[in-house]
Order: C-alpha cells, then sequence, then structure tokens
C-alpha cells in the first residue's frame, strides 16, 4: 500500500510528516500524521505511541496542540496520529452535528446503514494502520502503546482492554469511560451499531473491565476537575469503581481547576510521554 506525501517537516531533530493513503478499512483516502525521532532505523527501530484525538478533532490536532513530540524526541519514541472518522463518505447528516459522522468515528466498526460501508475507525486504529506504519517506518510493532484525549481517550481505552498483547501501554486524558451511559456514547452507539445496547458493550471501556478484560500495566488517567464535559459525559468514577472490581490497576488523577482542552493536555503530557516510554523501552 503506498503513501502520498502531504508534507513533511524537521521537528525536535526528527522528521514530523503527514501522508495520505488509500485505506481498505475505511474504503476512502485518509490521512495521518507521523513523528519518527532521530536515529530511527529498520536496523533501530523505535517504539511508537497512536495518538487518538477528540471530537471534532483531525490526524494535526494531537501533533500540534499536545505538546508530545519534544517529549517523544526526548525518549526516542515514534509518535502516530490519525483522523477522527473517515472523510468524504457523504453518509446522509454526517455533517449535521458535530458529535455524529465527520469528526467523530469513535473509534469503532459500524454495523448499522448508512454508516456501516465507511465508518470502520476500529479495524482501521487496532489493525490497518499498525501495519501500514510497520511497514513504511523504522518502529518496533512489538513496543507500541496508544493514548488518547475524550473520544480518543475512550478509543484508546477501549483498544488498549481489547488486545492488551498488542497495546503494551495505555493512557488518557479526560476520556469517555462509559459511553453507553452518557448523551455523546448514547447517540453515536444507537446510529453506529444499533439500538440493542448489548452490543455496545464490546466499545465501552467500564463495562469491558466489568468483563474481566484487563490490561497488564498500570492504566494512567487525568482528568480535570473544571472540565465542562465531566458531570455530564466523563464521570470518571464509573472506570474507577470498574476497575477496582476487577483488579485493574488505574491511576486516576483529578486536576483541580483545569478544563477540557489542550491546555489541560500540554500540563501533563510529559508525565504520560514517561508513562509510555517506560513500559515500551523495558
Amino acid at each position: 500500500m503506498s503513501l502520498t506525501i502531504a508534507s513533511r517537516h524537521i521537528c525536535c531533530g526528527g522528521e514530523l510528516g503527514f501522508y495520505t493513503v488509500q485505506s481498505e478499512a475505511l474504503g476512502l483516502p485518509t490521512t495521518f500524521g507521523a513523528f519518527i525521532p532521530h536515529g530511527a532505523s529498520k536496523e533501530k527501530p523505535v517504539p511508537v505511541l497512536y495518538l487518538l484525538a477528540g471530537l471534532t478533532c483531525t490526524q494535526e490536532t494531537f501533533l500540534i496542540k499536545a505538546n508530545a513530540v519534544r517529549f517523544a524526541a526526548q525518549h526516542g519514541i515514534a509518535l502516530v496520529a490519525c483522523d477522527t472518522s473517515p472523510r468524504g463518505a457523504n453518509v446522509p447528516g454526517e455533517t449535521d452535528g458535530w458529535d455524529l459522522g465527520v469528526g467523530a468515528g469513535f473509534y469503532l466498526d459500524a454495523t448499522q446503514a448508512p454508516w456501516r460501508a465507511h465508518y470502520r475507525m476500529g479495524t482501521f486504529v487496532g489493525s490497518e494502520l499498525p501495519k501500514l506504519v510497520g511497514r513504511h517506518f523504522a518502529v518496533d510493532e512489538a513496543r507500541q502503546g496508544i493514548m488518547g484525549h475524550s473520544m480518543g481517550g475512550h478509543g484508546a481505552l477501549v483498544h488498549a482492554l481489547r488486545e492488551p498483547e498488542k497495546w503494551k501501554s495505555v493512557s488518557a486524558f479526560a476520556p469517555i469511560v462509559h459511553p453507553s451511559a452518557v448523551p455523546w456514547g448514547e447517540k453515536a452507539f444507537t446510529a453506529y451499531l444499533g439500538s440493542d445496547r448489548a452490543s455496545w458493550a464490546a466499545y465501552d471501556a467500564t463495562e469491558l473491565l466489568r468483563a474481566g478484560h484487563v490490561h497488564p500495566t498500570t492504566i494512567l488517567v487525568d482528568q480535570g476537575e473544571a472540565d465542562q464535559f465531566l458531570e455530564r459525559e466523563l464521570q470518571p468514577h464509573h472506570l474507577e469503581e470498574a476497575a477496582k472490581a476487577a483488579g485493574q490497576k488505574l491511576t486516576l488523577r483529578r486536576q483541580a481547576g483545569y478544563d477540557h482542552s489542550y491546555w489541560f493536555i500540554q500540563s501533563f503530557i510529559e508525565d504520560h510521554m514517561n508513562h509510555h516510554a517506560e513500559l515500551l523501552k523495558k
């Protein structure tokens, strides 16, 4: 599968590029970003961390706003950031709201018409993109982690709990931890997965923990206490309670005064990069 270079930039001594590829999972072209630190080579591949952004974002958002590249360069870790949904699917209604459709793929595979033909971000993130990155860049596919924010935090937790042997480390900022029980998730899951709530559990971190899916490492989560979506959409206590019951190691830090923005992420991104580096560089 060939890549088309959209742009390349020297950054923090490494190279940050944006690439377009025809995705088999999505049935459409899609763009992703990749930062490869200085010194990476096929002889010396580096660990890789996948970044999943939130609602309304793109493949650029996390790389530009989170200040993760600087710390990735220091640790010698590659970063990969994908888009948050398919683009150009032309599904009726996909641009009517910011919390469903374009920019709101929820990192799952839709099963319902008309979404199921292209809204397959679950397979793209979980399978196609890592294989593509491993083929084209000097990364060690045996040492990959995943991190996300908000909807992307939901995606990171779900993918890590579903396939802990693939994702060696996981963390999240202000994740949607129990989408089956909050308005954002209920809207998206009803559209993408249908009205049978039993089918939603496969994409709900809280329900996965309740079903016995655990990750062998500690999950790191930061949540701002001044987050405007905290009570209505995020509700981290669900994750905390499910993790305790499942025996999942979890560090959930509630940060006084911080909101939902990337200013919050910038404030604690170094801790998250250190968390991933410790696990991925063993």
